[in-house]
């Protein structure tokens, strides 16, 4: 009797304490709904825009309207039949794949010089590109359009191009040093060795290993610069305007559909950049999705 007495009371703390690792698992089990709602939360936030101008694009009427009252594409065909709206589309293609290259080969070329030149003052030498980042835009277009009215060179294509690279060469830089942060030297030591040349060493195991951060970097230059207002409204010519400077005129004057069908190609060009590259390079045997 005793012995039996003196066990239950020994093992009574034993079930209080397995009672206690018990208890949070409720708590975690709410824990991980209220994060996924969040995250829907969010989600929901950031696509909603998205979905009302996807709406107002399919909408027949000229105006948003909830619910809708059925599906048209006749503002899609009104897009694709102004001339103007294709001829921006084109421009604004052919401005962002140039400003694409240029800053792809300036951005990764400056990142390899800061991450394995041993440069003086780097620090600042990265604040100081990255800072277009930090400035307004429109101060970046006003002061380019000021630029080139004392150089009296006027609005040339290459100088939105120039702009368009100002703007967008942070993102190359950014990417590119975060690839080269955990770069493996040995690597290289290895490849050089065992007799391969510099530029042998560059293009077979240094590119191929920082191809992922000058991809990224190259796909946020082409939506920014496909995409980028203010720097365009000052620097583009009349007769050539790129999409974004396109619709804001449009909007001085009308707006119906038209607006929403030039946006969802907007966004649809954007999806089928990334997915482009996701077939022919393979971003997905980089990146863990």
């Amino acid at each position: 009797m005793m012995q039996t007495a003196a066990s239950n009371s020994a093992s009574l703390p034993v079930a209080q304490q397995a009672a206690s690792v018990r208890t949070p698992g409720p708590i975690r089990h709410y824990g991980r709904y209220l994060y996924l709602a969040i995250n829907i939360a969010i989600l929901v936030f950031l696509l909603a825009p998205i979905a009302i101008v996807v709406v107002f694009a399919l909408n027949p009427t000229p105006f948003i309207q909830f619910p809708p009252v059925g599906v048209s594409l006749r503002w899609f065909e009104k897009f694709f039949a102004s001339r103007d709206f294709m001829h921006a589309l084109g421009f604004s293609l052919e401005v962002a794949v140039l400003t694409t290259l240029s800053a792809t080969l300036l951005g990764a070329s400056a990142a390899l010089a800061l991450a394995r030149g041993n440069l003086p003052g780097t620090r600042l030498i990265v604040a100081t590109m990255l800072s277009p980042l930090m400035l307004p835009a429109i101060l970046t277009g006003l002061a380019l359009f000021q630029t080139y009215v004392l150089l009296d060179v006027g609005r040339p294509t290459w100088g939105l191009v120039a702009g368009h690279t100002l703007v967008t060469l942070p993102y190359v830089v950014r990417t590119t040093l975060a690839v080269l942060h955990n770069f493996d030297m040995r690597l290289e030591e290895a490849a050089q060795n065992l007799g391969a040349s510099p530029v042998r060493t560059f293009f077979e195991v240094t590119l191929p290993l920082i191809k992922p951060g000058v991809l990224a970097g190259a796909i946020f230059a082409f939506i920014v610069s496909f995409d980028q207002f203010p720097v365009s409204l000052f620097l583009v010519s009349p007769g050539n305007e790129t999409l974004p400077v396109t619709l804001f005129n449009y909007l001085k004057f009308d707006l119906d559909g038209t607006i929403g069908a030039a946006s969802v190609v907007s966004i649809v060009l954007a999806f089928v950049v990334v997915i482009g590259l996701d077939r022919t390079v393979g971003l997905r045997s980089y990146v863990k999705l």
